[in-house]
């Protein structure tokens, strides 16, 4: 009898021991959870005075570009910032070892609009290991790597899926709903040109009478945009409309088709994304059709934004830029917003 009691009371401490076993394995797995969603937070950024801030230019070779930088330069006294600037010269490597200098160099806050989309991505993960919060501008990265809200504090820009609707929607009314159309997109892989295509592309969809005979980058240059657009043209003569994904494309495809002999805004109808003050003058010549503006004046947003973070506000994944529209209508009024 004293046998089976013991065999009894061993038992009995094994049920009990099963359980405890359990919960400290439920407690393990939890602890891990939660060291990794730790992982996850994005570093904080200090209240101090002045803040050491670096910007990464893309590249500085066209008057959108340099209104962006120019809108950092002057909120940065009024701001509190100390801003460390490169200018990548149209490079992602380039890009990619300017942001790594700033790490080198401990700056508080990193800001800059990804030349491309998939190379910048890794680049934001390794601010993130150094301590450094991430704002992006303009640009945005592969989502897939470097996730908004988890990786970096936030994407500042525009709604360039939309950008591409109305540019669309407007060559429609334009043409009445006929047309063969070049388009000139921007650099390949970026955010920009990508979603820009994507709007676009789905509106001509819709309409059975338009159709892009023809599409290829003209890397957001006017050059280049000029010289595509004179190749292009030798091949398909009989285009009646032209899309590009930022005015300095666009007039460099006016300056082609006027050296073909034909005249933009009768004969070719030009529509484009921007706003810059050079596309505004050629609305108001009547060789370009319209520019739904994009806005580079990225400096007091991303000034508003990094002070409401540093105050622990929550922020928004994409803080959302609205744009204006432009076209003979009311391109004269609006002339004090062309940049």
């Amino acid at each position: 009898m004293a046998s089976l009691n013991t065999q009894s009371r061993k038992h009995a401490r094994k049920q009990q021991i099963r359980p405890l076993a359990g919960s400290l394995l439920a407690l393990a797995i939890g602890l891990g959870v939660a060291t990794a969603h730790a992982d996850d937070a994005l570093p904080k950024l200090p209240t101090k005075t002045p803040l050491k801030v670096g910007f990464a230019q893309t590249e500085s070779n066209n008057p959108w570009r340099l209104a962006e930088t120019k809108s950092f330069k002057d909120i940065a006294a009024k701001c509190g910032w100390q801003v460390v600037m490169t200018d990548a010269n149209g490079s992602n490597s380039k890009q990619v070892s300017d942001i790594q200098s700033m790490i080198a160099q401990h700056v508080d806050l990193l800001v800059f609009p990804p030349r491309e989309e998939k190379p910048l991505a890794p680049i934001v993960l390794q601010a993130k290991k150094a301590g450094i919060p991430v704002i992006l501008v303009d640009r945005d990265v592969d989502q897939s790597v470097a996730k908004a809200g988890r990786d970096y504090i936030t994407f500042i820009g525009s709604d360039f899926i939309d950008q591409g609707h109305r540019a669309g929607d407007w060559l429609v009314k334009a043409t009445g709903g006929k047309a063969k159309i070049i388009e000139l997109e921007g650099t390949t892989g970026a955010s920009a040109a990508n979603d820009r295509k994507k709007g676009f592309d789905e509106v001509i969809a819709k309409n059975p009478g338009m159709s892009i005979i023809a599409s290829q980058s003209g890397d957001f240059a006017r050059d280049k945009g000029r010289q595509v657009m004179e190749t292009l043209l030798q091949a398909h003569p009989d285009v009646t409309a032209v899309y590009a994904h930022n005015d300095e494309m666009a007039l460099g495809a006016i300056a082609a088709i006027k050296a073909a002999g034909k005249q933009p805004g009768k004969d070719i109808q030009v529509v484009t994304i921007d706003g810059t003050k050079g596309g505004m003058d050629a609305i108001a010549a009547g060789e370009l059709g319209a520019s739904v503006q994009s806005s580079p004046f990225f400096g007091p947003l991303a000034c508003d934004v990094a002070q409401r973070y540093a105050k622990g506000e929550k922020i928004p994944t994409w803080v959302k830029v609205s744009d204006r529209f432009y076209d003979k209508s009311n391109v004269q009024q609006n002339m004090q917003y062309g940049y």
